[in-house]
């Protein structure tokens, strides 16, 4: 365990080496084109300055400036070759972009706010802009970045872009000395028109480009999510037609973590598509998983707990290696090993324990799942909610105050254990997660009324009464004629 430990630190160790040194290389690399095309050095420097800010601000590693120096670099060499290449107008340049594509590949609109100043500024000082230059592209960016923050779907993108073009036209025509500049055909053709067509330009490049920033970073946005989530997915399709149990679990399982999730204010559909996949590996051997059983017929009553405790731990890998063979995410695979953490099989812990006789036992850790904990606060709604609606779904009769009492010690033990060390959620947002789990749990299992059974439409209130009296009068004749 320490030698695995002692590995894994020297990894890190090497990519983090790695990542600085990519990063001088930028700054080198960036500082030599500067002098070659006689830019202003200043630039490389104002890049340098932004890593370190970032790495304070946000206490990030090298790997995310580089995905950010990326970005900018693009934007710069797109500006050179728009200037020095061709005689369009530098309006046309899409510097929105950068801080559209920041706000959907990272959702961190403090970040977003960053990248549209120095986008804007790097723009603007490559085409001898003024301050009014700069401030239009910013306040565009700044525009765009906003927009784009909730967006699901591609018509949000150009909505997005009509906000870009209106912004920077608004602009335009306030930094005008005189406002008779409007009316000239000149002005309009190289101002008021590129201007126009700039946000639809940095939309069609945000969705031409999006998938690939994605792949190239690492990350996923909404729109990949929603792809991922998409019940259609061969993936869950499969699970619903041979572990319909389990699906139904699972969405179970999302309904509730999805609810947490928007309590606490973390990402909703990440926590969704984690709660569909987080079982996946049952659809291997779904009957052994209780959900699936039918007729109350549980294989685990035939079998020794130490073969239940391994085909229980294999769900878990058969589910990476279903997630990978199908090309999951990596950001959706690492729910499934984590949605347990390293939380024990109490039954069939305490199964073994009575079944033992004075011979040796198995101890407590063979009976816990491998990990790791959950490392984002999505991963530990998912672990927190799969347990939670487990044991409610076993209690006999469900009401409002024993859910709660069931959702409180559930949550309280998982705590105790261990299991949220490592996910940085907060007590006050642990409470505003158990709230969420008991109003929902309470609400999908309400009581029901029950109806009276129909009658014939022709039947009213005192002929019911008359049968009724007839009836009890021909049973006492019956008793007393037998």
């Amino acid at each position: 365990m320490i030698m695995r430990k002692d590995n894994k630190t020297l990894t890190d160790t090497n990519k983090k080496i790695f990542s600085y040194l990519l990063v001088g290389f930028l700054v080198i690399g960036l500082t030599f084109f500067c002098y070659l095309v006689d830019y202003p050095l200043i630039i490389p420097l104002l890049l340098l300055f932004l890593s370190v800010h970032l790495s304070l601000f946000r206490k990030t590693g090298a790997r995310f400036f580089l995905n950010l120096g990326l970005l900018l670099i693009l934007i710069v060499f797109t500006t050179h070759a728009v200037t020095f290449y061709t005689d369009i107008p530098f309006y046309y340049i899409p510097v929105a972009s950068i801080a559209m594509l920041t706000m959907l590949l990272f959702n961190d609109i403090k970040v977003s706010f960053v990248m549209a100043f120095i986008s804007s500024l790097l723009v603007a000082m490559i085409v001898d802009g003024d301050f009014g230059v700069m401030i239009t592209f910013f306040l565009g960016s700044l525009t765009g970045a906003l927009t784009v923050r909730e967006a699901r779907n591609r018509g949000q993108l150009i909505g997005a872009g009509l906000f870009v073009s209106a912004i920077q036209i608004i602009c335009l025509f306030l930094l005008l000395p005189r406002l008779n500049m409007a009316l000239e055909y000149d002005f309009i053709k190289q101002n008021v028109y590129p201007l126009i067509a700039n946000g639809f330009i940095c939309a069609f490049f945000v969705a031409a480009t999006l998938n690939v920033f994605e792949y190239l970073f690492g990350v996923l946005t909404n729109f990949s999510l929603l792809e991922i989530a998409d019940s259609n997915h061969p993936l869950l399709k499969r699970m619903a037609l041979e572990a319909p149990g389990t699906w139904q679990h699972s969405l179970s399982v999302s309904q509730l973590s999805e609810a947490a999730a928007d309590a606490i204010g973390v990402n909703t559909l990440l926590t969704r598509a984690g709660a569909y996949y987080h079982d996946i590996g049952k659809i291997e051997k779904p009957e052994y998983f209780n959900e699936n059983q039918l007729l109350g017929q549980n294989k685990h009553d035939h079998i020794e707990p130490s073969m239940s405790r391994l085909v229980i731990l294999n769900h878990v890998k058969e589910g990476m290696e279903l997630a990978r063979k199908n090309k999951i995410n990596s950001i959706i695979l690492d729910f499934i090993p984590q949605h347990h953490g390293t939380s024990i099989m109490h039954y069939f812990y305490q199964k073994n324990l009575e079944l033992a006789e004075g011979g040796k036992i198995a101890g407590e850790e063979s009976f816990r799942y491998p990990g790791p904990k959950p490392q984002t606060k999505e991963a530990a709604i998912v672990l927190l909610a799969d347990s939670v609606e487990g044991a409610t779904r076993a209690l006999d009769e469900p009401n409002p105050n024993r859910i709660e009492e069931v959702v409180r010690k559930i949550i309280n033990n998982k705590f105790i254990d261990g299991q949220l060390d490592e996910c940085n959620l907060t007590l006050k947002e642990i409470e505003k997660i158990c709230e969420t789990f008991t109003r929902i749990l309470s609400a999908m299992y309400h009581g029901r009324i029950k109806y009276p059974e129909k009658t014939n439409g022709n039947t009213n209130k005192k002929s019911a009464e008359k049968n009724t009296s007839q009836s009890s009068t021909n049973t006492k004749v019956d008793k007393n004629n037998p």
